[in-house]
């Protein structure tokens, strides 16, 4: 009696341990191939929609739902209708992992957009790895994110250049529309963002480094470095930085005098560093920029320009076309490739070429970067007054 008892639980646990171990109907969190593709395309945002950068999530998530209503409005992906899961993981790194977790499980995602950040997207990559899961991040800059110790992340992908390429373009530049022989690098000592371009700026720049500048993020007075610095002969500064100290710096140098051309990366891209710098200030400064109206990358500019302005009453910001332009790879990824899961997607996106988007034309290389053109936008008085497209030399 009793041993056919404990044989009768051994059966009824070894029962439900192997339904456990099964995925239930239509499930595919645990599939080898990820997520599979079902009668709709589904994709989720892992977005900073509130919090400290909540403008640039923000931006970005009206960029992706126009592209997604366009999509839909011409038949959808291979047919199906996209169906988007938003999360707004409110500027936390925290929340964006457990977001990515949820979407890929729970909601079983095809793609992700997101996130704004690099520290966020940094924060998601076990998770979308776990699940194969592709992501495209709009504005993750950080070259780590699709490197990692020598190795390719498989699902993490972006449409904005990352931090180093900044370097080569900022180089070619300074060369060829500058016309700089000599130059002073003053640079944030204690960002990776800016060390990166500085790296690969001093790599491809072939004139005179004539004097090397330091600060760190925080500082606040830079007359010492000023003083040093006006004592050169050179032709224009190079400074990679975030704005919070590359206003206080463009400020500082203007009040002593320094009219001396000042370029920078995409960290001046925020409003911020013209209130910092001051209008006047703000004249002969240049930096990388994704996108610009002025400088359309492709034909394609200004239909989507008519078309966020009629959906939003406003002119789109280089997050929003970024994120525009992201949707629209996951489109033709999935339709070149045929895919039928979120495994095959990734392997797809791997193999973009010659993608025609409004931020530039497109091709993935080697390590999940896009080769693209960039922008250099020039500000006088504080205004956007020229935007040249630089391609940067291979």
């Amino acid at each position: 009696m009793h041993k056919r008892l404990r044989f009768g639980v051994m059966a009824l646990i070894s029962t439900f341990i192997l339904g456990a171990c099964s995925a239930p109907g239509g499930s595919s969190s645990s599939s080898s191939n990820g997520t599979e593709i079902g009668d709709k395309f589904l994709i989720g945002y892992d977005l900073e929609m509130s919090g400290a950068v909540a403008a640039y999530g923000t931006a970005e998530k009206q960029g992706a739902d126009l592209a997604v209503e366009e999509i839909n409005a011409a038949g959808g992906i291979d047919g199906k209708q996209i169906e988007v899961i938003a999360k707004d993981n409110k500027s936390d790194n925290a929340e964006a992992a457990t977001i990515a977790s949820n979407l890929t499980v729970n909601n079983k995602v095809n793609a992700i957009i997101g996130t704004a950040t690099s520290g966020a997207a940094k924060s998601i990559i076990p998770n979308i790895t776990k699940a194969k899961v592709p992501m495209v991040t709009p504005s993750g800059t950080d070259d780590t994110l699709t490197v990692q110790n020598g190795k390719v992340q498989k699902y993490v992908f972006r449409s904005i250049f990352p931090d180093s390429y900044q370097g080569t373009v900022i180089s070619d530049f300074v060369t060829d529309e500058l016309a700089a022989k000599k130059i002073v690098l003053f640079t944030d000592n204690s960002s990776d963002y800016a060390k990166g371009i500085t790296k690969t700026f001093k790599a491809n720049y072939k004139g005179e480094i004539v004097s090397e500048q330091t600060f760190v993020s925080g500082d606040k007075d830079f007359q010492a470095q000023l003083t040093k610095i006006k004592s050169e002969t050179f032709d224009a500064i190079v400074m990679p930085g975030y704005y919070n100290e590359t206003g206080l710096i463009t400020k500082q140098a203007r009040d002593m005098g320094i009219t001396a051309p000042i370029v920078g990366g995409d960290g001046y891209s925020d409003p911020k560093y013209v209130e910092t710098a001051g209008a006047a200030g703000a004249t002969n400064v240049y930096y990388v920029s994704g996108y610009s109206e002025k400088a359309p990358a492709t034909d394609k500019v200004a239909p989507f320009v008519e078309a966020f302005n009629a959906k939003y009453g406003e002119n789109p910001s280089a997050f929003s076309a970024l994120a525009y332009d992201a949707v629209y790879m996951i489109k033709e990824a999935a339709e070149n490739g045929k895919v039928k899961n979120s495994d095959e997607l990734a392997e797809s996106l791997a193999k973009l070429e010659d993608f025609v988007g409004v931020t530039g034309e497109i091709t993935i290389d080697d390590e999940h970067n896009p080769i693209k053109s960039a922008v250099i936008v020039g500000l006088k008085d504080g205004k956007e007054d020229t935007a040249k497209i630089i391609a940067p030399s291979k």
